[in-house]
């Protein structure tokens, strides 16, 4: 009696093989694709400081000077307390942002908001992934200066 034998099928090894180049080809794909994601995220959060520069200069406008330090971002939502004697008399009714709430970055982190000369200039700032001051690549702080 004579048994057929059939070459058709893939051995164990050949199998294994193809699993291992899938694997290495999806991680590929997939750090790729978290890179993306990562960047975009840095594009938003320039994005958003840019959009936020915006609103101050309109706070500005209207204040003759942008928020403190100590009165932050907090100012574009409600109207600040008087500084040094300066009120602002023309704060628009309702505040600057539409909805109420100070933007998070893409991160979910506070944006940082300085202004060393008591509103003549401002910084804002994103830490980054990290959220963390200073690092590099999607960790470094985006800052509205180097804009």
């Amino acid at each position: 009696m004579k048994f057929l034998r059939s070459n058709a099928g893939f051995s164990l090894l050949e199998i294994l093989i193809a699993l291992t180049l899938l694997g290495i080809a999806g991680a590929f794909v997939a750090s790729k694709v978290l890179d993306n994601l990562q960047e975009g995220k840095v594009e938003a959060a320039r994005i958003q400081i840019q959009r936020l520069g915006g609103i101050l200069d309109e706070f500005k406008r209207h204040c003759n000077r942008y928020p403190t330090t100590e009165q932050g971002l907090s100012a574009l939502l409600e109207k600040p307390t008087a500084v040094g004697g300066r009120e602002c008399k023309r704060y628009r009714p309702g505040g600057y942002i539409k909805d109420g709430k100070l933007p998070l970055d893409p991160w979910d982190n506070e944006f940082i908001y300085e202004s060393p000369d008591e509103g003549r200039t401002y910084t804002i700032i994103s830490l980054g992934s990290d959220g963390l001051e200073g690092g590099d690549g999607f960790d470094a702080d985006i800052v509205s200066s180097d804009l």
